[in-house]
């Protein structure tokens, strides 16, 4: 297994190797692979500090000077501390700037609620023209990447930290969504993100059907609606707060569907007194 982190930014390597016009800009926040990028390339790698509302200003003067900027910090302070720079400079010009976002979930559990990661879902597929990812494996980090790449539009990535199992059995089924576990008549779980580990060790043997939804914006609406239409019972689990995530996605696009629906996901709150992750 691979870092997460390390897939992801081994993919931006190799397209900075092809493209002098990619720039990374980190906010004080590190990972293994982006040494390599840092050596190669000094000229084309900023960090920028402790300064997250200033890194975002400074990638959108990159992007509207051509270049494919990828900014990578701690969740929280990229995304609620940046919101309105986000929305009034990257979105509104449809520029090409990825955020990746370090820390998803509970990451960063004892450092808490300040870097608890369990409402940027929430926030940020509020801006119309973000393409949102959350990756579950190395795969799909790269996956991530390559679409902020190709399509040189704003891209919000919600990376984990650590090594992850892959899934080279599951089969791609629709526009960011893979299927891990065949879809049952009884139970179907829709979840996203790293937390799909937890949850195939927990249904392993078991007549439930797994889909791991990676790509949460644009939302494959048709594709969970029809999921819902065929088993007696859905369930989502993801590692954000119950309000605004995967839950209230799924249950907004299933009028007509005949599934019940049931949410595991963390509490509308915020969280004071917690255990480790796990």
């Amino acid at each position: 297994m691979a870092d997460i982190r390390d897939a992801l930014f081994e993919e931006i390597y190799e397209f900075g190797k092809k493209d002098k016009n990619v720039i990374v800009l980190t906010a004080d926040a590190d990972a293994f692979a982006l040494h390599k990028f840092k050596k190669e390339f000094p000229d084309r790698f900023y960090n920028m500090g402790v300064s997250e509302q200033n890194t975002i200003l400074f990638a959108t003067g990159l992007a509207m000077g051509g270049k494919k900027v990828f900014i990578y910090s701690i969740i929280p302070f990229i995304t609620m501390r940046c919101f309105e720079q986000i929305k009034t400079h990257v979105c509104s010009m449809n520029l090409p700037v990825t955020i990746i976002g370090l820390g998803a979930g509970l990451s960063f559990g004892f450092d808490g609620p300040t870097h608890h990661a369990m409402h940027d879902i929430g926030v940020m597929r509020m801006l119309p023209e973000l393409t949102i990812y959350n990756p579950s494996d190395s795969a799909t980090a790269k996956l991530s990447i390559k679409s902020a790449y190709d399509s040189g539009t704003p891209h919000y990535i919600r990376l984990d930290k650590g090594e992850f199992p892959s899934n080279p059995n599951s089969t791609y089924v629709a526009d960011g969504v893979r299927e891990c576990r065949k879809m049952s008549r009884h139970i179907n779980v829709i979840t996203t993100g790293t937390i799909l580990s937890t949850v195939l060790d927990a249904t392993r043997g078991l007549d439930i059907g797994v889909y791991d939804v990676y790509k949460l914006k644009s939302f494959p609406s048709k594709f969970i609606l029809d999921i819902s239409h065929y088993g007696w019972n859905m369930f989502t689990v993801e590692e954000h707060s119950i309000e605004g995530g995967l839950g209230s996605m799924v249950h907004s696009c299933m009028d007509g569907g005949s599934s019940q629906l049931t949410k595991l996901a963390l509490p509308h709150a915020q969280l004071y007194e917690y255990g480790t992750r796990k």
